[in-house]
C-alpha cells in the first residue's frame, strides 16, 4: 500500500526542499485570495523551479477570477488544479489539466457527497473538515467513520491531520491520499521540519501495517 501524501500551503524554499527530500507525491501552492498562505506567482514560480518531475506540483485556487487560473496555469505549469470555491465543473475543466474539487465536509452531514455528481470532469475529490465557504488549512477535523465514500475515484483526506493522528486517519478512512498543511506548521505558512518528518514516517508506518 502506498498512501500518496501532499504538503500544502508552501511558503518557503526551505520548506520545498525538505519535501522533496521526504519524497512526497505532491506539493500544495496556495493562490485563494483570503488564505494566510498565499502566494503571488513570482513567488510560486520560484518555488515551483525548485521541484523535480516525479513531485506533482498542485495549484490551490478558490473562486479566482478565469484571468487569475489562466495566469497561473500559464506561467507555473501546475500538474493538477484544486478548487475550493463555488467553481462549477465546466469552469474547471476549461483549464485542460486535470483537477481535484475540494469538499467541505464541516456542518453539512452526508448531503456534502450530494457534489460529486457535479463534478464527473473532476480526477479525485478532497474531503476537508472546514464549513461550505471556508478556507482549508484550517485544522479543523470531521468524523472520519464516515468514509470511505462511494466514488470510484481517488480521494485525499484533510482537515485536522497531524503525526500524532494520521494513523488513525488512515487506518479508519482508507484514503487513497492524505493532505495536510496547519499540521505540519509552526505558524501559517512556516513548515516545522520535525513533524513534517516525523508526518511522512508515521504514514508508511501506517502503510507497512497489515490490513485487519
Amino acid at each position: 500500500m502506498h498512501t500518496r501524501i501532499k504538503f500544502c500551503g508552501l511558503t518557503r524554499a526551505e520548506d520545498v526542499r525538505l519535501a522533496i527530500e521526504l519524497g512526497v507525491d505532491y506539493l500544495g501552492l496556495v493562490f485563494a485570495p483570503r488564505s494566510p498562505r498565499h502566494l503571488l506567482l513570482g513567488q510560486a514560480r520560484m518555488l515551483r523551479e525548485l521541484v523535480p518531475d516525479e513531485i506533482a506540483v498542485v495549484a490551490l485556487v478558490m473562486d479566482n477570477p478565469r484571468g487569475e487560473v489562466e495566469q497561473i496555469v500559464e506561467s507555473l505549469q501546475p500538474d493538477v488544479l484544486q478548487f475550493h470555491g463555488a467553481e462549477d465543473d465546466a469552469f474547471a475543466v476549461s483549464f485542460g489539466l486535470p483537477f481535484w474539487k475540494a469538499i467541505a465536509m464541516g456542518g453539512q452531514g452526508d448531503g456534502a457527497f450530494a457534489t460529486l455528481a457535479a463534478f464527473p470532469g473532476a480526477q479525485g475529490f478532497l474531503f476537508d473538515g472546514h464549513a461550505a465557504g471556508e478556507q482549508g488549512g484550517s485544522g479543523q477535523r470531521f468524523d472520519w467513520r464516515r468514509m470511505p465514500v462511494a466514488t470510484d475515484k481517488p480521494f485525499l483526506l484533510a482537515g485536522g491531520l497531524s503525526p500524532e493522528n494520521v494513523g488513525l486517519a488512515l487506518r479508519t478512512a482508507r484514503p487513497w491520499g492524505v493532505d495536510v498543511s496547519s499540521g505540519i506548521e509552526a505558524s501559517p505558512g512556516i513548515k516545522d521540519a520535525d513533524r513534517m518528518r516525523r508526518f511522512v514516517d508515521a504514514v508508511r508506518v501506517a502503510d507497512a501495517r497489515p490490513s485487519p
